[in-house]
């Protein structure tokens, strides 16, 4: 019997084991069917709604609605970057840690934020093409990024309780383009704009060319965003440094044959494009703008060191106010790199600018500018038709206008500063014939910045920065000359557009000539060692000598002769300080920023073959009859500080 006792607990327990693992395989599922999350510590809203255009083409958008939003007006940003990933940089209870903090600032002084993607990228419908054009000859349609503004900010004035019916564009960069496009027959609710860094002509001199030369560093921007609805990611890389890269690669061309780059339309566009055509002057914003009357207030910001749009907001500046009666167009102009103004703007690179220009801007000039035509009740904050910020004395400015207009008493507004003999330069014109050379070769091009180079986003990149880096690197280079001025003992101020008028030969029938206007610092600098004998870069550019008579058209240069050519630098407003030189230096490549000019003329410098690159001598000539030159737009210091 005991026996049998034990046999029956025995499979008693047995039944009891297999019972629970029969328990344990129907246990609930341990996610809730429907989770809502408890949100009502939240001080905001966030809403995705998706916005019908005229077309029937469904555009998404994110609006960020603070819970204490009443009577608000609404600032909308226009992007091909995501609006998603614009709105959700964190997730947090707090509205402000959604966006960027320029953008926080925004939530805090009020304002409802709606940012939205434009259609075919992320989140929207429709076919997207890169910089579509405005409806016109190159746009057979009836919709372009102006209509999809009207329409969204119709939307907008129609369907958000909680604002006022105002309603503000703007923008960085590609953003900033969509801002300036919307102005083009703008809805009645746009009340005020503000264009930051925008893209208003991509061929002369923002993103694509300057001077008529190529920068292949864009082929990274138009695979990222041109082969994909989102994001493509990095392009690939053969070589730590960019310079190894591109420069295997041969041509322009031969790179883009390499990565298949070619199956990218807007890539096609630039190939079959390479100088100043209808292509490219029917899509000339600050052409397009001006030819309507201004009615939305406007506020362009630009940045004196931008690595990537520095045309665009002066550019479209100057052109609208010729047409701007009432004088609703203002320009800010800060010591920033592309969008710095959205930064603290305290530096950039090795320089200091002793205070935190980008929050002083945004509280000072941005936001009373947006409260003023955009709060109910608003009335126009007092800002100056330009405010600029003034490199070397480190000082904001309220200017009549841009350029600075000289009167009688501010002295010569543009001033000849000539090169001269032994590498000097002088205010006095050259007395005695002279020239300098250089061999310029192809297989060895002169470097945009410091090797390594790294791609405009890779890790350890200073794209960011390049614009101020210390221009020693290159200026003892055989293939670069330079020219410095003695000592200055008085301060000198330049506010504008300085022009560099060389007069110049060389062997082949093409070439590149690229200008630097540096300040040289002192050998010693006491109050920042590491600054004595910094070479700060305060404008650069580069001119295709193929286009030496005119964009339009390139043509070939008749070798061994002396010819002009006119290169404008881009607007600076600086001081060099008693003790500082003023330096330019020249030379005839910057790679791989801008592509190599084989120097022997070809139709197409995309496709040049490796037979085309040949060295050429370049002569730069100071004689009293071949005088080359800077044109300075000297201003009068302000001794009221």
């Amino acid at each position: 019997m005991e026996f049998m006792r034990i046999i029956g607990l025995l499979m008693s327990s047995v039944a009891l084991m297999l019972g629970a693992v029969g328990h344990a395989q129907t246990l609930p599922n341990g996610i809730p069917a429907k989770f809502t999350p408890v949100t009502s510590t939240f001080d905001y809203d966030r809403r995705e709604v998706d916005v019908k255009m005229r077309d029937g083409v469904a555009l998404h958008m994110v609006l960020i609605v603070p819970k204490a939003a009443h009577d608000a007006p609404i600032l909308l940003d226009r992007t091909p970057y995501g609006a998603e990933k614009m709105t959700s940089r964190q997730e947090s209870s707090h509205g402000a840690m959604l966006v960027n903090p320029a953008y926080a600032e925004f939530l805090t002084a009020g304002y409802i934020l709606a940012v939205e993607d434009i259609r075919g990228k992320y989140g929207s419908k429709g076919e997207y093409v890169n910089e579509r054009p405005l409806i016109g000859p190159l746009n057979g349609t009836k919709v372009d990024h102006a209509t999809d503004a009207f329409d969204t900010i119709d939307w907008l004035s129609k369907h958000v309780k909680e604002a006022n019916g105002r309603v503000g564009i703007i923008g960085t960069s590609y953003d900033g383009m969509m801002a300036a496009m919307a102005l083009v027959h703008p809805h009645p609710a746009l009340k005020a704009a503000s264009p930051m860094n925008p893209v208003i002509n991509t061929w002369m001199n923002d993103d694509d060319f300057h001077g008529g030369a190529f920068r292949m560093t864009g082929y990274d921007y138009y695979f990222g965003q041109d082969t994909a609805r989102g994001s493509a990611g990095d392009l690939w890389r053969s070589a730590y440094d960019d310079y190894d890269t591109f420069l295997r690669a041969g041509s322009a061309s031969g790179f883009v044959k390499s990565r298949g780059l070619d199956q990218i339309p807007f890539v096609r566009d630039l190939h079959d494009h390479p100088a100043y055509d209808t292509y490219w002057q029917g899509q000339a914003l600050e052409t397009i703008l001006p030819k309507q009357p201004q009615t939305v207030p406007t506020l362009w910001i630009g940045s004196l060191w931008d690595q990537e749009d520095m045309y665009g907001a002066v550019a479209a500046f100057e052109a609208v106010s010729k047409h701007d009666p009432n004088h609703l167009n203002h320009l800010a102009l800060g010591p920033w790199a592309h969008g710095g103004w959205s930064g603290a703007g305290d530096s950039l690179g090795a320089i200091r600018f002793q205070s935190d220009t980008g929050t002083w801007f945004r509280q000072h000039v941005l936001i009373p500018f947006l409260d003023g035509y955009l709060k109910s009740g608003g009335q126009p904050a007092q800002i100056a038709p330009v405010t600029a910020f003034q490199t070397g004395t480190n000082e904001w400015q309220r200017l009549p206008s841009w350029p600075v207009a000289c009167d009688s008493g501010c002295g010569t507004p543009s001033r000849k500063l000539y090169l001269r003999e032994n590498g000097t330069l002088s205010f006095a014109a050259p007395t005695a014939e002279g020239a300098d050379d250089y061999i310029s070769d192809p297989a060895k091009p002169i470097p945009y910045r410091q090797r390594p180079i790294r791609g405009t986003d890779a890790p350890g990149s200073t794209w960011r920065q390049w614009l101020v880096d210390d221009q020693r690197a290159f200026s003892d280079r055989p293939d670069v000359l330079t020219y410095q001025t003695e000592p200055l003992e008085a301060p000198l101020a330049l506010a504008g557009a300085p022009v560099a008028d060389l007069v110049a030969s060389t062997t082949g029938s093409d070439g590149d000539f690229v200008v630097k206007l540096i300040d040289l610092y002192p050998d010693e600098v006491p109050e920042k060692p590491e600054m004595g004998g910094y070479q700060l870069p305060i404008a650069m550019d580069i001119l295709r000598g193929r286009y030496r008579e005119g964009f339009s058209q390139a043509k070939p240069i008749t070798p061994n002769a002396a010819l002009t050519y006119r290169l404008t630098l881009p607007n600076v407003n600086h001081v060099f300080l008693p003790g500082h030189r003023i330096m330019v230096q020249i030379q005839s490549s910057w790679f791989p920023l801008y592509d190599r000019n084989p120097q022997s003329f070809v139709p197409n410098m995309f496709d040049a073959k490796p037979e085309d690159y040949r060295k050429a001598t370049i002569r730069i000539y100071h004689a009293p009859a071949q005088a080359s030159a800077l044109e300075l737009p000297v201003v009068a210091i302000d001794t009221s500080r």
